[in-house]
């Protein structure tokens, strides 16, 4: 198993130098001019130049990505133009508010969307699977925006149940936990006062987030029930009098999850992506509304920076996805 990890995470460097590339040179081809955006409207020629000298902005374009991938490599992704804060630090303060939504909406899509993806293939061509059918096509094509704002409107404006943004009511401040997680530092310090306010704040963006990755792992999940039904030990545990609903969740679900795992490694990085759209809107703190702000302000170390956390995240993800399946199906480690 470890010579199995580390050949996939050799792969991993090479992936991350090439991204890093394509990003810094999209970044460079945008008309936008960095220095023009941090010096200001008011700003003279003399200002924008000096500006643009300081960080470096009138070298070569190689020369500037070899001294970024410089400080990349001492864990120095330079400091932000729009908080004027070393970028490293303000992606550690964000990051665990991010995760944590991720996390939550992760939980959600697979918690709901593997026993629905089996409930439909169990009642394959019956009203149940019809139903769950139309349900995950319209979870793929809805914008995530439209329905942050349909939620906003029906669950936190007419009804008043849930929080309309934030992650902690106004007047609360997270406790000093060593995690930077909220809601686990608030159960640390034994605030649960805390916890129940940020669990009400995280119900919505949360749900908002999953609603795609759900319809996705129920069906993915629905598609391999129903192909591992068609199997012969399937037909001879019925015949031998197996309990129907032991043999489906134990044996047929273990045998039909290998493309909903991988449907989960791919769905987190996704997740992490879509966030931006959805921290925006509900004013959540994390990454996502940072790189809108870095983007707004032409900031490209933060998106430089941003860019190289997400792609880390979805390399490890897919590591620990790979791994899975080897431990599902121990063939495929020899295979690999």
């Amino acid at each position: 198993m470890a010579g199995f990890i580390l050949r996939r995470a050799l792969l991993v460097l090479p992936s991350l130098l090439g991204l890093l590339v394509v990003c810094f040179l999209l970044i460079r081809m945008v008309p936008a001019d960095p220095a023009v955006a941090l010096a200001g409207d008011n700003a003279t020629p003399a200002q924008i130049e000096a500006i643009r000298r300081s960080y470096g902005l009138d070298q070569p374009i190689h020369v500037q990505f070899l001294r970024y991938l410089e400080g990349v490599a001492r864990l120095d992704f330079g400091q932000s133009q729009f908080s004027s804060r070393p970028v490293a630090e303000d992606i550690a303060q964000r990051l665990p508010a991010t995760l944590e939504l991720t996390m939550a909406a992760l939980l959600i899509s697979v918690g709901l969307g593997v026993p629905l993806g089996v409930l439909a293939a169990v009642n394959h061509n019956r009203w149940p699977d019809f139903v769950l059918r139309v349900v995950s096509v319209a979870g793929v094509a809805v914008a995530a925006f439209w329905l942050a704002i349909m939620l906003q409107i029906v669950f936190a404006m007419q009804l008043g149940w849930l929080p309309l943004r934030g992650q902690l009511s106004a007047g609360l401040t997270p406790p000093p936990g060593p995690t930077g997680f909220l809601l686990l530092d608030s159960l640390l310090a034994g605030r649960f006062d805390l916890l129940a306010d940020a669990l009400r704040h995280l119900v919505l963006p949360a749900v908002t987030l999953s609603l795609g990755g759900l319809a996705t792992i129920t069906r993915f999940t629905r598609a391999g029930v129903l192909d591992t039904l068609q199997k012969d030990f399937v037909f001879y545990e019925r015949a031998s009098g197996y309990a129907p609903r032991r043999l489906v969740w134990i044996y047929v679900l273990r045998n039909s999850v290998a493309a909903t795992v991988t449907q989960i490694g791919l769905l987190f990085g996704g997740l992490i992506a879509g966030a931006v759209v959805v921290e925006s809107i509900y004013d959540w703190p994390g990454i996502g509304s940072y790189t809108v702000q870095a983007i707004l302000t032409a900031d490209s170390k933060v998106m430089l920076a941003v860019t190289l956390l997400v792609g880390l995240i979805y390399a490890v993800v897919n590591i620990l996805t790979d791994v899975a399946h080897a431990l599902i199906d121990p063939r495929l480690r020899d295979r690999a």
